[in-house]
């Protein structure tokens, strides 16, 4: 990954940021790269390929959920009202010339799902005060330094410089450059966790049941047809009756040969060893355990388990679900750690929460508000200018009396 006047920003700043660090180390890059005691967050330590690639359904499971967080909207607010305009409104809007308000977020969840974390930084150019652009970083490729020189500090976890590999070089980054969203890791209170690394073996289990898969359907070369004679039959003969049988019959589909057999050969097809059936089922669990871990139910991911027929109802109720008991709970994190390590930190009036007024999975249907709103003003709770109200229509001149219902019978004081 390169970036443009970058190194030439770093250098520039490297001075002055040494002195605000006051960590008395050299001033020296070399010296800043080399940071005993730290490795990067390579994914290869949990896994000898990449899940996100070689498992369909992890990449099925990540899409679903990053298409889904960056469809809520991120409001700006100030004094409890949006605003729609100045420059912290433009920040997240457009957080830099090649990225736009969705691709910020989706890009987050992405790594956030992948990794437990993601990285903001402020950018090349950016020396100081509120970021005026944001990048998103490879989490696999930051590293940090800590620095520990009491016990406050080992409790506090305070991070003095990044460090980010880069294709050919290391680059450091300091602290203040970076908004870190990460998940809890009770290993590494610094870093996030990847949300796999609890399924290190199912994931390997099924990489390896698919490369058998697909090893035995390669080798599963079963003929179409056998043609079968108790004589001695030499090659060349073979191949004539073959030929023969074809120009009578037609070839044979599919890819399929036919088989010439002799002198009392017979052939016996195989057929799948329990083994290998295993193998699917083991699939099958791989599927529900990523989905699980995910919080994707089965029909949020087109997914119908024939052992159980649902109906639209029961979708409804799946996709809901999805948005109240997976995606929200993740939006009121990412507003959390933003308003501490950005509204906060840069003393802002504003604040930024998500808006998910409009996802249509969370709206109640037009004849479950009605039936609602019905009973509500059967039971004396509303009036019919209450509802005309929440509806945004002109209330009526009647509408404010409550008319009890006929069935209602009145009971006398103490009964």
């Amino acid at each position: 990954m390169k970036f443009p006047k970058f190194f030439r920003s770093i250098y520039q700043r490297h001075d002055v940021n040494q002195k605000r660090q006051k960590t008395g180390k050299p001033n020296n890059f070399n010296d800043i790269c080399n940071i005993p005691g730290e490795s990067f967050n390579e994914s290869n330590a949990l896994f000898s390929y990449d899940p996100y690639n070689a498992n369909a359904w992890v990449n099925i499971a990540v899409g679903i959920l990053i298409r889904n967080v960056a469809r809520a909207s991120f409001d700006i607010l100030k004094g409890g009202n949006t605003i729609t305009s100045g420059s912290i409104y433009e920040l997240f809007r457009r957080p830099n010339q090649a990225m736009s308000r969705y691709d910020l977020w989706k890009e987050t969840a992405a790594w956030w799902y992948l990794e437990g974390e993601a990285f903001w930084w402020a950018g090349p150019d950016y020396a100081g005060g509120i970021p005026q652009e944001f990048y998103i970083l490879n989490p696999r490729r930051m590293r940090h330094e800590q620095r520990i020189s009491s016990a406050r500090h080992l409790f506090a976890n305070e991070i003095t410089r990044w460090v980010y590999q880069t294709d050919t070089e290391q680059i450091p980054i300091f602290s203040d450059e970076i908004i870190h969203f990460k998940d809890w890791n009770p290993w590494n209170p610094m870093r996030g966790i990847n949300p796999l690394g609890a399924l290190a073996l199912e994931l390997e289990q099924d990489y390896y049941a698919n490369k058998a898969n697909s090893q035995l359907l390669k080798n599963n070369a079963i003929p179409m047809g056998i043609l079968k004679t108790e004589q001695t039959i030499r090659p060349e003969e073979a191949d004539a009756i073959e030929r023969r049988w074809e120009s009578k019959y037609g070839a044979v589909r599919a890819g399929r040969k036919i088989a010439v057999l002799g002198k009392g050969t017979t052939f016996k097809p195989l057929s799948f060893s329990p083994d290998v059936i295993k193998l699917f089922e083991l699939k099958r669990w791989t599927l529900y355990t990523i989905l699980a871990k995910y919080g994707i139910p089965p029909r949020v991911a087109n997914i119908n388990d024939k052992s159980s027929a649902l109906s639209g109802k029961d979708t409804q109720e799946q996709h809901a679900a999805f948005w109240k008991y997976t995606i929200i709970p993740l939006l009121k994190q990412f507003e959390s750690i933003l308003e501490s390590q950005f509204f906060v930190r840069y003393g802002l009036k504003e604040t930024g929460v998500f808006d998910v007024s409009d996802i249509p999975e969370l709206q109640q249907s037009e004849d479950e508000q009605s039936n609602r709103d019905i009973a509500e003003i059967n039971a004396g709770l509303k009036t019919i200018n209450d509802v005309l109200r929440e509806r945004g229509k002109e209330p009526k001149p009647w509408g404010n009396v409550w008319y009890r219902p006929k069935n209602f019978i009145p009971t006398a004081k103490g009964e």
